[in-house]
């Protein structure tokens, strides 16, 4: 026993598991791909092992050999219906129909493929027909299903007590998960060690006050540790929080005497052997590193002998830290979030977190926790609107990245010294958020919005998006999400861009600007520009969030001057449908001849080239996403486009593009959205680069 107290006082034994592991995370990424052990599913028995309420329907997590996602579109007496019957571990037999799972088509985006990937989950499937074949027999499984669903009696608060009982946010509302984001306070919403903290420590208590012996009550802890692994279905902020809790409770029992931090080393190697692929799990990563910073300067948050001291050195700590994370995820850092969280960590561990644990057991206080929560929300909803620090960086290289944390490591980790190299950090902070402005590329991006149109154009600095597109529909059905929140906007800030210049819209069809009062709303824009022709009511809304907000507008423009550029809008005459009525752009930059054609038709086509010398174009967006309306023979010949870019959503019901337009095309270089993804064209020393971010 003395032998073994020994090793594990040493802090090598733990360096080489976890140097073990991360050797096999290593291995494991480059050198080993997943595959699913079903090439495909259409019919199959499996047991539902998760189960969330969406607005179109429910999200099923089902096990097999394998997890596989299943949407089930229905509406809320189905719902309810379908929550009646079926239950956490009953088995059933599903009928299915496949959903593709792509990558990320726009750059620096959430890659839901991958996600997927590194959770080892290979299929998700439209559910179009489902039977229970055999009840739920498991204890554990009843247990909890009576759980979740008393969880639902409390209908004001229920988001709140499956966000911080049972790790599911998933149920509140999502402006105001984007606002805890933005002001930075999410982390206090995933459950982690100080939920787990509160709930040991209350348990805990109880035991005492049963007179339950320390050894006995160690068991109770580590069993309900793992109970409330299965309970919130092994989430990875759960997981960590857990092993790490069970290691901490076991070495405190057996007085082994073990470092903090090296309880921290092996928690993170457990859950490398479990999953080498966890390590690119965000909520690991930011609190792992977290973790273990407030761990290593402990004496001296320690050394702060007034309370206030200690908060606001762990929130510096903890923000300093995840800073690179937060850019290289997020692309926007709230500086206000060290102070912000000085209130809202103490708010929500001390009130919210213990008011919800009561309310859940005690129904009847759902009224006062419907209030604080009310306070809550409307607080972050308006703190998230000041942008006085919310800055903006774009995404860093890896050496950037590691040259900060190496800094970070000799200026926190070395206090006598720390006060000089924070100058360094600073200075560090200053180069990422200015590292865009020493890159002078011009480049064109043709976004992937789907069946619609978003183009990107960034000369000398200045930016102008053309179209913002519409909502995005993923499949067949209802599961839209939002194309400015998830690709627009974080695509934008990745590349080191606060504010849009011009925004130009062609016409008022809403696949070309069904977006844009969300992206005003929610970005920056200097002046947004309209075609010829009255106004549609799609464009009368935008007018009025434009009168409200003070954006500038124009329309029918002949020329746009950007810098040295020009925008040349080729103007012919008023028509009697707005796809001809189409804003058509013609810019030559560094040389090179770039033409968009909204969805002008053959008759603005042959009007054009009557009264405008256009020749030997060599990027071509071609119009109207390629149907037979548009780009017509004679057209396409006195252009002579290099490249042609059609912008068209996967399967769309027009059918687009038209084979007989490909044909027409045959002499250019076709690139597809649907196909290719994003397609960028970047201007690097007067050549011109393409890349492209397929599905």
């Amino acid at each position: 026993m003395i032998k073994l107290r020994t090793i594990l006082l040493c802090n090598y034994p733990y360096y080489i598991i976890l140097f073990i592991a991360l050797f096999y995370f290593l291995i494991t990424n480059f050198f080993i791909t997943y595959k699913s052990n079903y090439e495909e599913i259409e019919n199959i028995d499996a047991k539902i092992i998760d189960i969330t309420i969406k607005d179109y329907g429910i999200k099923l997590t089902l096990k097999n050999k394998e997890k596989f996602i299943g949407y089930l579109y229905l509406n809320k007496n189905e719902q309810d219906e379908f929550l009646n019957n079926y239950g956490y571990g009953d088995i059933v037999h599903i009928n299915t129909e496949k959903l593709d799972i792509n990558n990320n088509t726009v750059e620096n985006t959430f890659n839901y493929k991958k996600y997927l990937y590194n959770n080892k989950i290979f299929h998700v499937f439209k559910i179009t027909d489902i039977t229970k074949i055999k009840d739920n027999k498991n204890i554990f499984y009843k247990i909890k299903n009576s759980l979740i669903k008393n969880s639902f009696k409390l209908e004001k608060s229920y988001p709140y007590i499956n966000g911080l009982i049972f790790g599911k946010d998933d149920y509140i509302k999502n402006d105001v998960t984007n606002s805890f984001r933005i002001i930075g306070i999410s982390h206090l919403f995933a459950i982690s060690g100080t939920h787990i903290s509160i709930f040991v420590l209350i348990l805990n208590n109880i035991l005492k006050k049963l007179k339950i012996y320390e050894e006995k009550r160690c068991i109770i802890i580590i069993l309900f540790l793992l109970f409330y692994m299965f309970l919130t279905s092994f989430p990875m902020s759960v997981l960590r929080s857990c092993i790490f809790t069970i290691l901490l409770t076991i070495n405190k029992r057996f007085y082994f005497f073990i470092k903090t931090q090296n309880l921290l080393y092996l928690t993170l190697a457990i859950i490398l052997f479990i999953n080498p692929l966890y390590i690119f799990n965000l909520g690991l990563q930011l609190s792992f590193s977290i973790s273990l910073s407030l761990i290593l300067m402990g004496e001296y948050i320690n050394s702060f002998k007034k309370n206030i001291g200690k908060s606001f050195c762990i929130s510096f700590i903890s923000f300093v830290v995840s800073f690179p994370i937060v850019i290289n995820n997020f692309y926007e850092v709230n500086f206000l979030s060290i102070f912000y969280n000085l209130f809202f960590v103490p708010f929500i561990t001390i009130l919210i977190l213990p008011l919800t644990l009561i309310s859940f057991i005690f129904s009847f206080l759902d009224n006062i926790l419907h209030l604080f929560i009310f306070i809550l929300e409307n607080l972050t909803l308006f703190l998230s609107k000041i942008n006085v620090l919310k800055i903006t960086f774009c995404k860093v290289n890896f050496v950037i990245f590691c040259l900060y944390y190496v800094l970070i490591i000799l200026c926190l980790f070395n206090l006598k010294k720390g006060k000089k190299r924070i100058i360094f950090v600073l200075a560090m902070v200053i180069i990422v958020h200015s590292s865009i402005n020493f890159v002078n590329n011009n480049y064109i991006v043709f976004m992937d919005v789907n069946q619609g149109d978003s183009t990107l154009v960034v000369v000398n600095k200045k930016t102008t998006l053309i179209d913002t597109g519409g909502i995005l529909q993923l499949n067949k059905d209802k599961y839209d999400y939002n194309i400015t929140n998830n690709r627009t906007i974080p695509y934008l800030k990745s590349k080191g861009i606060k504010k849009i210049d011009n925004l130009i819209l062609t016409h008022g069809d809403y696949d070309h600007m069904g977006d844009a009062i969300n992206l005003v709303n929610n970005f920056k824009v200097e002046k947004v520009i309209f075609n010829c022709g009255k106004f549609n009511d799609l464009e009368k809304e935008l007018i009025k969030v434009l009168n409200k907000r003070k954006i500038k507008y124009y329309s029918c423009i002949n020329e746009l001057n950007i810098d040295n550029n020009k925008l040349y809008f080729l103007q012919t005459k008023e028509y009697d449908n707005e796809n001809d009525n189409s804003n058509v752009i013609y810019t030559k930059i560094n040389g090179y001849k770039f033409m968009f054609m909204g969805d002008a038709g053959v008759d603005k086509e042959k009007d054009i080239l009557e009264n405008y010398n256009i020749s030997n174009i060599d990027v071509l967006k071609v119009g109207h996403h390629g149907s037979k309306t548009s780009s017509s023979k004679k057209f396409i010949d006195e252009t002579n486009p290099k490249y042609g870019v059609i912008s068209v959503g996967k399967n769309n019901k027009y059918g687009h593009p038209n084979k007989e337009i490909l044909n027409t095309l045959s002499n250019s270089k076709i690139y597809r959205t649907d196909e290719d993804g994003s397609i960028m064209f970047k201007i690097k020393n007067n050549k011109l680069k393409i890349k492209t971010c397929s599905p």
